[in-house]
């Protein structure tokens, strides 16, 4: 008789230990998962930096070339040209 307390003893000393662990990989799941939240902002984050210094760097090109710099003019006589396309291209639905 003793021996089955013995064993009962010992399952639930074991399911206590279980349900110990598994609180504690609840809690470090759900750090981790607003770890997780924080690093997806930053990343956007980052990607819209990116996106806003790419563009301020293709602007001073188009400054840079405009200014007489010999390293972008063919970049800058095609957005010229892209431009006065477009601007005949509107010129030309207000003709109709």
């Amino acid at each position: 008789m003793s021996n089955l307390f013995e064993i009962v003893d010992s399952l639930e000393n074991r399911i206590n230990e279980l349900l110990k662990r598994h609180d504690n990989l609840k809690k470090t799941n759900a750090a981790l998962e607003e770890e997780l939240k924080d690093l997806h902002l930053k990343q956007e984050y980052f990607e819209n930096e990116i996106k806003a210094w790419t563009e301020k760097c293709n602007s001073l090109k188009l400054a840079n070339s405009m200014l007489g710099s010999d390293q972008h003019k063919r970049e800058t006589k095609l957005k010229i040209n892209a431009l006065i396309r477009e601007i005949d291209h509107c010129i030309s639905q207000l003709s109709e």
